[in-house]
């Protein structure tokens, strides 16, 4: 079996998601939601067990080929499979995701047809979830349309017209009409197969493209944008409003190391950028879910501290155990469920939670009137938490395990906390605390620049009265702390071209850390770069950097947390929510305008 990739297609409804290999077969899927227990896992056993274990394959006799393509504007995925003598089929995969009496329809439910396009082709169909990790299989029932799976703490159903019986054996056979498969809660498929199956194609189908109509995408890019945007859709729980950060655990961050961690989760960091990218495409509602979630964490935690990550139903702790059961990915272990981050001291939380509340204030499509004033108050409370920690230790954006400084960028956010505080205050008609965020943030700016500035390198550097960077430097100008003509802003930015940029890539850092040296580059890093480029007028090469970017994206047009700089492989939790924010932003930036394309 060769090694597994990421070159998967992704497919969800904001419920649930899965992703599927260049052949068709399901190699990752959490049910019944983006964070529990992965049926489909095949992904992370690296050939473990019975052949076809932890997948869901549709395997044509002698394959010879394949290729795959979304169908325009959806995250509905075709996959062709041809053999040598001119037989082929095509599967079609997708989540229901659609409008319905008056509210979105989005069970947690996998749509499989499959047809024949030439020829008399020969399919052999695998279903082999396991439950718990990939610890047990689950005990099969059946009846006459439908196979169930059941778990000691949920059970499947998948109905189908297939014939049952070649599916329990793995039996190949012939295929004629169309097939569908619906896999999902234990529930009956209320109407007829092929009716059920084929109006929820359409529906889902004219869902995602009425969503795309809606983006406010640039000129130039759009097909790269449109997936994206899609993509970072599907990382959305839209029950609560919560983001998560990729849709896999521990795929490593370089080959061979233990940088595995469980990334099904909602940081308040990353889901600020996702929201803010979302508002800039248009994408408002989403924006209105994600306050509604982190103002119910502000009330949970009263007087104490906010965490740097929650769970999608704003679970507090998150233990991290290993999942002995499964090898991982390529066999490189552990595999993590949960993430300890939740411990740690992040200090820029609290700017990232007003930051992500502020555009509420202004947005006049969003009617808050009475609701603005409230959240104000609130967010006055995580004000005050930025202004006492702004200059305190800990783990910085890169969750350092094992030791803590007064990191710039959380300093920086918490002056963003305040800042932003003074501008709502002021749109409200509060001068008096308008009064008062202002002159706070201009306290905490001073204290950052006299101790966050080298005039050695000159450059600001990672942590206070330090020496090294960080590439979460380049976020000061869009963050509103230093203007692009700012002679700081400029020489920060070629400090880390210098000492962060490895080949066409930029390393989030270069020092050690808790697991050695970093041996591949941060995606977003290098976008944050090509923004940071633009900001000060050098738009050639960030034009020619961002075009490098777009072509180490996988077939689908994703990319996953980190690269390998030598060879462009991809590496690190897929798809990433930070990554896909980087290329948006810098499309956004780079863009012709539409008025001069026309």
């Amino acid at each position: 079996m060769a090694d597994r990739n990421l070159e998967l297609g992704v497919i969800g409804n904001c419920a649930i998601a899965a992703l599927v290999d260049p052949l068709g077969e399901i190699v990752w899927s959490c049910f019944p939601r983006l964070d529990r227990d992965p049926v489909f896992c095949a992904l992370l056993m690296n050939g473990a067990g019975k052949t076809g274990e932890g997948g869901f394959s549709i395997e044509l006799k002698d394959c010879f080929s394949s290729s795959q393509r979304y169908l325009e504007n959806t995250a509905i995925l075709e996959t062709t499979l041809s053999d040598q003598v001119g037989n082929a089929i095509e599967i079609t995969d997708f989540c229901p995701r659609f409008q319905r009496f008056g509210r979105i329809y989005r069970p947690p439910t996998i749509i499989r047809r499959v047809r024949a396009l030439s020829g008399r082709p020969i399919v052999t169909v695998k279903v082999k979830p396991r439950m718990i990790y990939g610890e047990i299989e689950p005990e099969i029932t059946r009846g006459s349309n439908h196979m169930r799976f059941v778990g000691p703490e949920h059970a499947l159903r998948l109905t189908t017209n297939a014939p049952i019986s070649y599916l329990l054996e793995s039996h190949s056979f012939r295929l004629g009409e169309d097939l569908w498969f619906v896999l999902g809660d234990d529930e009956l498929v209320p109407q007829d197969l092929f009716d059920f199956g084929r109006n929820h194609l359409e529906a889902t189908l004219d869902h995602w493209q009425t969503w795309v109509r809606g983006l406010s995408i640039p000129f130039e890019w759009q097909d790269a944008v449109i997936r994206a945007a899609i993509t970072l859709k599907l990382c959305n729980y839209e029950e609560t409003g919560a983001i998560v950060a990729a849709l896999t655990t521990s795929i490593p961050e370089a080959p061979g190391t233990e940088r595995n961690w469980d990334y099904r989760f909602c940081w308040i960091r990353d889901a600020f950028f996702v929201i803010r990218v979302l508002n800039g495409l248009g994408v408002t509602r989403t924006m209105e879910d994600y306050v509604r979630f982190i103002t119910d964490i502000v009330d949970d935690a009263q007087d104490q501290g906010i965490q740097p990550v929650y769970g999608i139903s704003r679970e507090s702790q998150l233990l991290e155990n290993i999942a002995q059961a499964l090898p991982g990915y390529r066999g490189m272990g552990p595999v993590r469920v949960g993430n300890l981050a939740y411990v740690q001291v992040q200090n820029d939380v609290y700017g990232g939670l007003v930051l992500a509340c502020t555009h509420a204030f202004f947005d006049k499509r969003l009617i808050r009137q009475t609701a603005n004033h409230a959240l104000f108050e609130q967010l006055e409370v995580i004000g005050r938490r930025a202004e006492q920690v702004f200059d305190k230790p800990d783990a910085g954006p890169w969750e350092l395990r094992n030791s803590a400084a007064i990191h710039t960028f959380s300093s920086i956010m918490s002056w963003a906390a305040c800042d932003r505080l003074a501008k709502i205050a002021t749109a409200l008609g509060r001068a008096d605390r308008a009064e008062h965020w202002h002159a706070t943030a201009k306290r905490l700016r001073d204290v950052i620049l006299d101790r966050a500035w080298s005039k050695q390198r000159n450059s600001l550097v990672s942590v206070f009265d330090g020496d090294a960077l960080d590439a979460s430097l380049l976020l000061v100008q869009p963050l509103g702390f230093l203007e692009a003509d700012d002679p700081r802003f400029h020489g920060t930015v070629e400090a880390i071209g210098q000492e962060l940029k490895q080949g066409d890539f930029i390393y989030r850092y270069v020092v050690a850390d808790d697991f050695g040296h970093p041996e591949t580059a941060f995606t977003i890093c290098t976008f944050w770069y090509v923004d940071a480029l633009v900001a000060i007028g050098q738009r050639d090469e960030a034009r020619a950097l961002f075009e490098l970017m777009l072509s180490r994206r996988n077939a689908h047009g994703l990319l996953s947390e980190d690269i390998v700089p030598g060879t462009g492989e991809l590496w690190g939790n897929y798809p990433q929510t930070y990554s896909l924010v980087g290329l948006i932003n810098s499309a956004m930036k780079l863009s012709k305008s539409w008025e001069e394309a026309s």
